[in-house]
């Protein structure tokens, strides 16, 4: 059987978000048979009719294309999506042949006192009319600030940690049940 390739996508573009140590964490603990890869954003131009296509644009396009399904870090700002993230979604939802239709996603943020809970309610509205299949179930909600992360934005080894990481493990099961 061939392995399940999985897209990583974080909403942010600080050095150290917690965001991105939960896509490294899931990458970590993916379960046999599947593969995460987590994508560069940073370089996507702000979506517009009448911008170019730039590399980075097309080699985000391409991931989306051989992407099983897609691995949703979103952090919270402002009670809503991040922009980065929701840009990344708008050019791949203007990419001809609808290579966001039908892709199975789990989402996951870290960030205050409720973790990206808003965010995520607000970005299944946009997976809807994506007509992305997100999952229910399990919901990773984390503190950002908690002792489950490092300063560096990984996953920590504190007991608060391993329980992140085990909530992560059983999300990434979940999205791998379902392709």
């Amino acid at each position: 059987m061939a392995e399940k390739l999985f897209l990583g996508i974080g909403g942010s573009l600080r050095r150290v978000s917690r965001n991105m140590g939960l896509l490294r964490c899931a990458k970590e603990v993916m379960p046999e048979g599947t593969a995460l890869q987590i994508a560069d954003i940073s370089s996507l131009p702000f979506y517009s009719e009448e911008q170019e296509k730039t590399d980075a644009v097309r080699l985000f396009l391409e991931q989306v294309k051989k992407a099983d399904g897609l691995v949703l870090a979103v952090p919270e700002y402002n009670y809503s999506v991040a922009p980065a993230l929701k840009n990344a979604l708008d050019w791949a939802s203007r990419e001809p042949g609808d290579i966001l239709a039908g892709k199975a996603a789990a989402m996951m943020g870290a960030g205050g006192g409720m973790g990206t809970s808003r965010a995520q309610y607000h970005l299944r509205q946009s997976c809807v009319y994506l007509d992305i299949r997100v999952l229910n179930r399990p919901e990773v909600f984390a503190n950002a600030f908690s002792d489950a992360f490092t300063t560096e934005g990984d996953v920590s080894d504190t007991a608060e940690g391993r329980k992140l990481r085990a909530r992560v493990a059983d999300l990434m099961k979940a999205l791998s049940e379902k392709i």
